[in-house]
Order: structure tokens, then C-alpha cells, then sequence
């Protein structure tokens, strides 16, 4: 048994030098918040876990360095501030927490945790279940949590088995991302609405859903903020999207909301006015329908979900878009239990089918475990760049 079966973790911080140098078999990445205002990451050992009989042991051969990875990982520290002592293994990275996002922080302080929330790779034990043991020597995908490590123990009935053509890179992300696809397509028709506007669009999520909304003729108002990532899009066959850096942004999006009746915004930014500025839009099309003048704006009713924060200032509202309207916040967890094990099944199944289509992922680097405790390589996969998508290997060397 080991830290993948609920062991004590090494201290936090400890050199590999003062590990049990027999547990190196297993390294897992751990992130800790410390009392003074520090971020540290560092890799610690653990040994290969022995799997139960319901459970296999997977070797983790790709896993996403996600958005909601970067929440946990970087927590709220100015990664600009990070350094290294040591290398490989044996490197701990540090990066100052400025002390007023020190308060959302709280609860994490002395807590050395796992992070990477999907991957896969290659059952290489089985416990003595029929369904453990089928999986044996398979390529599977799973979805719960300390992913950046090098052998993940997991329920069988949690895996998903990959195609035979696929790889461990190409399962590495059908979780997150499509799934959260499927659970906005479920919101918009349980919320009674036609057509999605989404933010952010040209990210892989984004091409995701442009894809999905394409397949199931879904209208689609992608939001973007440069001509680069609007050229991604419509290369993809996306039929409207409109540029936040445009002189015409918003008259674009109006006509884009006119031709097709979208009501809902999923917002990936999360902080400033876009949110506001698309609400708005949606009222001026709603009015322009000829409806009977209203002092208290149309009927039409306008949903914003803010499922992600790729800006970190408050989202400002500006009344100017009447009074049926709401916005709240988005989760893909919330959306899963609702649906229930049936239906969250079925849109698994639909993930697999697609895998290699509607739901490929794009990375633009592969990197090992060790990486991560690099400086300059936290920095750049820390910019959420569009097209810079990264992926670690935790079996390369490194």
C-alpha cells in the first residue's frame, strides 16, 4: 500500500534523499500552500499501490495539463515568482502567494495534495474481479483525481476503455472537456433554450463544441478575441463567430444572435464586462423583434453560466439588458449527478464513439513529470495560451 491508498505523505518539501529510496518505483506530484505565503511543488515517492479485488492499477502514460489542473497546481501564486532548488526528481519549486489572495487559500495551508484530475494509460495489475482482470494490459481512460503520477490505483467500473486504434494521448482527455460539451448541450435543451453563445472558443474546449454543435445542428455563436483564433474556427467550419479585438465586435455579435436565437452564454472568462456586453446584445435582438414596448425590457429570458475564470477581475454587470435575465455559475460535476449514472453513461459512450473526431484533443508539447518543476516551463503552460495545450508523460524519463 502507499500514498495512493491513503498513507501519510512524505513531509512536505522532503528531499527524495530522505524518502524511502525503495519507494521510488511511484513518484507523485504534490502541491502545498504554506503558512507564510509560499507555493511549493515537488514530487514524492511512492511505492507501485497493490490494487483490491475491484480495483487495477493503471500506468499513467498522458495526462492534460487542464485549466481546472492549474487551479489546483498554481493555486493563486504569481508563478513569475518561481524558482527551483535541485532538478529532476530531486527539484522543489517555489513561487510567492501575494498576501491578499492569501484568504482563498485558507483551507489548503499545511495540505500537501495530488493534483491532475484525468489521464490514461496501461492497466498493468488487476485485482481478482472478473471485471478487474479483463481490464489487464488495457489502454483505458479514467477520471478521479492524482493523475500526475506515475501509477494511479482506480475502481474498475471507473475505467474506460479506449478504441484498439487509440493511444494514451489521444484518451488522455475525454473526460473534462467533452463531457463538459455534452453537459452544456443537456443545459441548453433542459433550460428550454435553441442555441449557445461561448466564450473563449478557439480553445480546445472551444473546437470541441463548435465540432459537437456542427454534428447535432446546434446553432453556435463562438466568441474570440483575435483574427488567428477566428481563423482556427472557421478553418473547423465554424458558420458564426465574432472578435472581441474587432472595431465591429459588437454589431458582429448581434447579427450573429439574430440568425441564431441564441439565448445562453457559457463564459470561460469570467471576469470584466464581455458577460454584460453579450446579455446586452441579446436584449437589443429581443427588442427588435417588434414586440410592444416594456419599461421593464423583454420578455425574451437571457442565461449566463460562468464555468471558468481565465480573468481573475470581477464580472461587471450593466443593466442595460432589462429584468429576465439570470447568471450563475457552471460546473460539469453538478451537471453529471443531476443526469444521473444512465445518461452520464450513455454521453461516455458517445465520447469513445467520437474520440478521435468530434472530440480530438491537440497538444502542442508532451513533457515528463519532472518538467513541471520547471520555472520557465511552469510559466508557459500557466498562460492558458490558446494552441498551447500541454501534455505530461509521467513514464518518460526526465
Amino acid at each position: 500500500m502507499g500514498l495512493l491508498n491513503g498513507e501519510p505523505a512524505p513531509k512536505p518539501g522532503a528531499s527524495m534523499e530522505e524518502m524511502d529510496m525503495s519507494a521510488q518505483d511511484g513518484l507523485e506530484l504534490r502541491s502545498l500552500v504554506t503558512e507564510d505565503g509560499w507555493l511549493k511543488l515537488s514530487l514524492v515517492a511512492a511505492p507501485i499501490p497493490e490494487p483490491g479485488p475491484d480495483e487495477v492499477v493503471v500506468e499513467v502514460q498522458a495526462t492534460p495539463i487542464n485549466p481546472s489542473d492549474l487551479g489546483l497546481l498554481t493555486g493563486s501564486a504569481d508563478v513569475a515568482t518561481a524558482t527551483a532548488q535541485g532538478s529532476g526528481a530531486q527539484a522543489v519549486l517555489t513561487a510567492r502567494i501575494p498576501p491578499e489572495r492569501m484568504p482563498v487559500m485558507a483551507a489548503r495551508v499545511g495540505q500537501s495534495l495530488p493534483v491532475g484530475n484525468e489521464g490514461a494509460g496501461k492497466v498493468v495489475s488487476a485485482g481478482a474481479s472478473p471485471q478487474a482482470q479483463a481490464l489487464l494490459g488495457k489502454t483505458v481512460a479514467i477520471l478521479g483525481g492524482a493523475m500526475y503520477a506515475r501509477f494511479r490505483k482506480i475502481r474498475a467500473e471507473d475505467c474506460l476503455i479506449l478504441p484498439a486504434d487509440a493511444t494514451a494521448a489521444d484518451g488522455a482527455s475525454c473526460f473534462v472537456n467533452p463531457l463538459t460539451t455534452l453537459g452544456m448541450i443537456g443545459t441548453m435543451k433542459a433550460d428550454g433554450h435553441t442555441a449557445i453563445v461561448h466564450t473563449a472558443a478557439a480553445s480546445n474546449l472551444g473546437q470541441m463544441l463548435n465540432r459537437l454543435c456542427i454534428a447535432d445542428g446546434i446553432g453556435l455563436v463562438n466568441v474570440v478575441r483575435s483574427p488567428a483564433q477566428a481563423e482556427i474556427l472557421t478553418k473547423d467550419g465554424a458558420q458564426h463567430v465574432v472578435d472581441t479585438s474587432a472595431a465591429s465586435f459588437k454589431n458582429d455579435l448581434r447579427v450573429a444572435l439574430a440568425a441564431t436565437g441564441a439565448t445562453l452564454v457559457f463564459d470561460a472568462i469570467g471576469g470584466g464586462r464581455l458577460v454584460s456586453d453579450i446579455l446586452a446584445s441579446m436584449e437589443i435582438v429581443a427588442n427588435a423583434s417588434g414586440a410592444a414596448y416594456n419599461r421593464y425590457g423583454s420578455t425574451t429570458f437571457k442565461q449566463a453560466y460562468i464555468y471558468g475564470a481565465l480573468d481573475l477581475r470581477p464580472t461587471e454587470l450593466i443593466r442595460s439588458f432589462g429584468f429576465s435575465w439570470s447568471v450563475g455559475g457552471w460546473l460539469l460535476t453538478p451537471f453529471l449527478l443531476k443526469a444521473g449514472p444512465e445518461e452520464t453513461e450513455r454521453l461516455r459512450q458517445r465520447v469513445v464513439t467520437e474520440l478521435k473526431t468530434t472530440f480530438a484533443s491537440r497538444y502542442a508539447r508532451t513533457i515528463p513529470l519532472t518538467a513541471v518543476l520547471d520555472p520557465d516551463t511552469l510559466r508557459e503552460f500557466s498562460r492558458r495560451a490558446t494552441g498551447e495545450k500541454y501534455l505530461i508523460d509521467p513514464s518518460l524519463g526526465g
